[in-house]
C-alpha cells in the first residue's frame, strides 16, 4: 500500500513544473562525505541542504506579523538515506492519533527532485499548511536542522547519542487532542497535541518554538541520561530551560528574524518581546497571556525561593542567558564603532552586531553543555561551565566577556558576590592531571574499557572511593570550533558515576520510611588531545578519599550533599509529589504520570523525575496534594 501510494505520488509530482536540475546521487553522495569542509552557502548550492518552509515562530505570529510568517529561506539537512514519512538517519515521524485511532498517510521523498511532497504529488510549500504531510515535514525539517547545529563545531562538535535503545527519535504531529506536547523517553517520541475546532485548532507541532523546546528535553537527555534520576529542583529546572534556550537560539539564528527583531526594539534587546518570548499562539490560548514564558523575566534564585515548579525556576536562568545575549550584543555594538573609527566600515550597524552575536551566543551557551558533572546539576554548576568555556576559547579575554557574564549570573543569585575575585584571577587554561599511572588519552578516549582503566588506576588522585563500583556512562572526543571559525583542541570527554548507599529513617520518609536508596556521585572530566585537564566537574559522596587537605574537603563536600538530598525527598513526599509510574502501550501516560517517580531496583528505591519533559504545566498539578496527576475514571 505504501509503495504504491509513494509512486502515485512520484508520477503525479513529474507532471508538475520541474524544479532546478539536481546532481547525480553519485555525486551527492560523495560531496555529503566532506560536507563539514563546505560553507553554508555551497551546501545550499549543491542540494546538501534542503529548503523547507516553516513557521517562523507560529501561526499566531504568521498573523500578526506579515513578514515573519512562512520562512521561505529555511533549510535543513539532506543525507543519502532519506524516505518516505519523513525518515531521516535519526528521525522518523508516525503520524498517528490517538484521540481518532487514525494514521495518516506519510509525506513522500521525491528523490528526483531533492524534496518532499503530499501522497497526491502536491509540493509542500506554504500554501499547503492545512495538509498533514506540510505539518509532519514542517516538525522534521525543525529537528533536522537544530540537531545538526548542535553536532555541528559550533556546538558540541560531535554525534549526539539518545538516552534510550536506537538511534531514531519518533515524532507523532498529532499524537491526540490535549493542550501540551512532550518529550517521553520511555517510547522514544516527540508527542504534539492539538487542541481547539475548525479555524480555532492549534497545533503544537507548528510551533517552531515548541518543537525547538521540547526537542532540547531529548537532546539533554541523552547528553546526560541520569540528570533524569534526580529530584531536585534545579535539574527539572535545568531541563526546563535547556528546552527553552534551544528555542530562542534556533530563532535568534535566522536572518530576517533578526532584521524584525532589531526593528521591533530599536536596537534595546529589552523590547525584543517576540524573541524573548516563547510560544505566543500556545501561551495566548492556554494561559490568555501574550506567551507561555519569557526570557524577559526579572526572577532572582532569591525571588524563586521555595518554588519547586521546575519551567517557574527555570526561568531564573533563561533570564540570565538572556542577559549575557544582551551584553554580547553590547560588547559586538562596541566593536562596531571602533571599527567604524578605526575606518574600517562606512558606519556602524546594529544587524552586523547582532550577526556576530549569533555564533558567540551559541557557542557560548551550547559548548558548556560536555562541561556539566553527569548527575545532580545546579544551576551553578552550568554557569560555571558558561565561564570555564569562555576561558579555553577566548583566554586572554580583551573585551572583559568574563567579567560581564559573572556580573549576569551574580545578579541572578546564581554566583555569590564573594566568588567574583576567585573567578576572575588568572589561572592556567589547561592543568597536566596529577595521576598515579599515566594513560595516554588516545587510550582513555578508545573506549568505556580504556577510561575506566584510568579511572581505576588513579582512584586517589581523583578523589574516588576504593569500595566504588566505576560506571564510565559516556566517552567522546570532540571537535569544536569558536566564533571566529577557529579549530580549538580536541576534547575528549568523559563522564563516570558511582552509587553511595542510602537509608531513609525517620517519620519524614512517609512509606518509604525504612527503604534503602542511592546518591549519585561521579564526575566528568575533560581532557585536550595531549592529556591536559581542561574541566573537572565533580559530584562526591561521603566515603573517605585520603586524609589530604582536598580529599578532607572532598568527603565534606559529599556530607553536605547527603543531607540536601535527604532533605528534598522528604520534602517531595510531604508535598505529595512523588508516585507511581503509569505506563500504556505507548509508554508513559501523561495525565496519569507524578511530577517524580520512584522505582524498586533490587531492593533498591530510585527516584526519578517527571518521565515526560512537556511544554508547560498547568496550574491543577500545582501545590494540591498528591491525587494532582492521578486519573480519574
Amino acid at each position: 500500500m505504501g509503495n504504491a501510494r509513494s509512486k502515485t505520488a512520484k508520477a503525479k509530482a513529474s507532471k508538475s513544473p520541474k524544479l532546478d536540475p539536481v546532481l547525480s546521487r553519485a555525486t551527492m553522495t560523495n560531496l555529503y562525505s566532506s560536507r563539514h569542509y563546505l560553507s553554508l552557502d555551497a551546501q545550499k548550492e549543491t542540494g546538501l541542504r534542503m529548503p523547507v518552509q516553516v513557521y517562523f515562530k507560529d501561526p499566531r505570529v504568521a498573523e500578526l506579523y506579515k513578514d515573519i510568517g512562512i520562512d521561505t529561506d529555511f533549510n535543513t539537512p539532506w543525507e543519502p538515506g532519506l524516505r518516505d514519512g519523513p525518515t531521516s538517519a535519526r528521525f522518523v515521524v508516525v503520524d498517528y492519533d490517538s484521540t481518532s485511532n487514525t494514521l495518516a498517510p506519510s509525506a513522500v521523498w521525491d528523490s528526483s527532485n531533492n524534496r518532499y511532497i503530499a501522497p497526491n504529488g502536491t509540493p509542500l510549500d506554504g500554501k499547503a499548511i492545512a495538509l498533514p504531510q506540510f505539518h509532519q515535514l514542517s516538525v522534521w525539517a525543525i529537528v533536522q536542522n537544530t540537531l545538526d547545529f548542535f553536532e555541528s563545531g559550533f556546538g558540541l562538535g560531535r554525534r549526539i547519542s539518545w538516552a534510550f535503545e536506537g538511534n531514531r527519535l519518533i515524532i507523532l504531529p498529532h499524537a491526540g487532542y490535549g493542550e501540551n506536547a512532550y518529550y517521553d523517553r520511555a517510547s522514544k517520541s516527540l508527542q504534539f497535541y492539538w487542541f481547539g475546532e475548525g479555524k480555532e485548532r492549534i497545533y503544537t507541532c507548528l510551533s517552531s518554538d515548541i518543537v525547538n523546546h521540547e526537542f532540547g528535553h531529548a537532546i539533554l537527555d541523552g547528553l546526560r541520561p541520569y540528570f533524569y534520576e534526580s529530584i531536585g529542583a534545579e535539574a527539572a529546572g535545568f531541563h526546563e530551560f535547556l528546552g527553552d534556550l534551544t528555542a530562542i537560539l534556533m530563532a535568534f539564528r535566522n536572518n530576517s528574524f533578526r532584521r524584525h527583531v532589531l526593528e521591533e526594539s530599536k536596537g534595546n534587546l529589552d523590547a525584543a518581546t517576540l524573541l524573548a518570548g516563547l510560544a505566543q499562539q500556545f501561551g495566548e490560548a492556554v494561559s490568555d497571556a501574550p506567551y507561555l514564558r519569557s526570557a524577559l523575566s526579572s526572577e532572582t534564585m532569591k525571588s524563586m525561593a521555595g518554588n519547586l515548579e521546575p519551567h517557574a525556576l527555570s526561568e531564573v536562568l533563561t533570564g540570565a542567558m538572556f542577559d549575557i545575549l544582551k551584553g554580547v550584543f553590547a560588547k559586538q555594538r562596541e566593536a562596531e564603532l571602533e571599527r567604524f573609527q578605526a575606518g574600517s566600515i562606512k558606519q556602524p550597524s546594529d544587524r552586523a552586531a547582532l550577526a556576530h552575536t549569533v555564533p558567540r551566543m551559541q557557542s557560548l551557551a551550547i559548548q558548556p553543555l560536555d562541561l556539566l558533572p553527569p548527575c545532580s546539576v545546579t544551576f551553578r554548576d552550568y554557569a560555571l561551565a558558561v565561564l570555564r568555556a569562555e576561558q579555553v576559547a577566548n583566554p586572554t579575554d580583551p573585551k572583559g566577556y568574563r567579567s560581564m557574564m559573572i556580573d549576569k549570573f551574580i545578579g541572578r543569585g546564581i554566583l555569590a558576590e564573594e566568588e567574583r575575585e576567585a573567578l576572575l584571577a588568572p589561572t592556567p587554561v589547561f592543568k597536566r592531571p596529577q595521576l598515579d599511572v599515566f594513560h595516554s588519552v588516545d587510550a582513555i578516549a578508545a573506549s568505556r574499557g580504556g577510561a575506566y582503566r584510568f579511572l581505576d588506576d588513579n582512584r586517589a588522585k581523583l578523589l574516588i572511593p576504593l569500595n566504588a563500583d566505576i560506571l564510565v556512562t559516556d566517552v567522546v572526543r570532540a571537535s569544536k570550533r569558536t566564533p571566529d571559525l577557529r579549530s580549538m583542541p580536541d576534547q575528549i570527554v568523559v563522564q563516570y558515576i558511582w552509587r553511595e548507599e542510602l537509608r531513609l529513617e525517620g517519620e519524614r520518609f512517609g512509606r518509604f520510611n525504612g527503604e534503602r536508596t542511592t546518591m549519585l556521585c561521579g564526575a566528568t572530566m575533560v581532557l585536550d588531545q595531549n592529556g591536559n585537564r581542561i574541566h573537572w566537574a565533580r559530584k562526591p559522596g561521603t566515603v573517605s578519599v585520603g586524609k589530604g587537605a582536598e580529599a578532607l574537603a572532598e568527603q565534606a563536600n559529599g556530607a553536605k550533599r547527603r543531607e540536601e538530598l535527604l532533605g528534598t525527598i522528604a520534602a517531595r513526599i510531604k508535598s505529595g509529589m512523588i508516585g507511581e509510574l503509569i505506563a500504556g502501550e505507548l509508554g508513559m501516560l501523561a495525565r496519569a504520570s507524578p511530577p517524580f517517580g520512584a522505582r524498586n531496583v533490587d531492593g533498591i528505591i530510585r527516584f526519578e523525575l517527571a518521565p515526560h519533559f512537556s511544554i508547560s504545566e498547568h496550574a491543577e498539578s500545582h501545590n494540591t496534594g498528591d491525587r494532582q496527576w492521578q486519573i480519574s475514571f
